[in-house]
């Protein structure tokens, strides 16, 4: 396979606080037909084999329509790997394996994302070297319940101090929805991630989509 380039304007995080295992493939194809172009399975808590299964039927019922990624867990996604094509990489954070360490074995041809909340943050990222990490989840940008240890909030100013600072393309994340899609782009980022705005959604398909007419409606 070939390392894919996601559409970052709508990225949907299918955290297990907002939807179960057994849900997360329905809802990551709804999401993915509402418009998101990538897609991540967050199950901090969750069995190893019940993510890995999850991940797979995920990469399944998308089918290449998103690109396909897993938070932190670098085994669920090279054993899945070995199961369908449909999965394309992993998001990091901080306090996770070191990028660098991840790329090597993950391979060239997966994608990487690496949380950072700082400018100290993002060029060390980015000093790694092309082709290393991907993208960046820069956040949080407001409070939110389903990452309790994120750091202080950073704010549409906070996210634009970073996105300027690098040549990485910046996704925001922390507590967004649909009335953040015009700060959050006039801040500088590629693109918006969601988790309770879509995944926690009754209807995730038309939840992605006007959450991408919102941010096509602020260019």
């Amino acid at each position: 396979m070939s390392r894919p380039t996601p559409d970052l304007r709508v990225y949907t995080v299918v955290d297990t606080s907002v939807c179960s295992l057994q849900d997360a493939p329905a809802v990551a194809l709804a999401a993915a037909l509402g418009g998101a172009g990538i897609i991540q399975l967050r199950a901090k808590h969750s069995p190893t084999r019940d993510v890995l299964a999850a991940f797979i039927a995920m990469g399944e019922a998308l089918a290449g329509r998103a690109a396909l990624v897993v938070d932190d867990r670098v085994d669920v996604f090279l054993a899945a790997r070995a199961a369908t094509e449909h999965v394309h990489g992993v998001h990091v954070g901080q306090s996770d394996l070191p990028a660098a360490a991840v790329r090597g074995l993950i391979g060239p041809d997966a994608l990487l994302g690496l949380s950072a909340s700082t400018v100290e943050q993002a060029a060390a990222a980015e000093a790694l070297g092309a082709g290393v990490v991907d993208h960046l989840g820069v956040g949080a940008v407001h409070a939110t319940p389903t990452k309790p240890d994120a750091p202080e909030p950073l704010g549409y100013a906070g996210v634009g101090l970073v996105a300027v600072s690098t040549a990485l393309p910046c996704v925001a994340i922390g507590g967004l929805g649909l009335p953040d899609a015009a700060g959050v782009r006039s801040a500088g980022a590629a693109g918006l991630a969601v988790v309770r705005a879509v995944a926690g959604a009754q209807d995730p398909r038309a939840a992605a989509a006007s959450l991408l007419a919102a941010w096509e409606a602020a260019a």
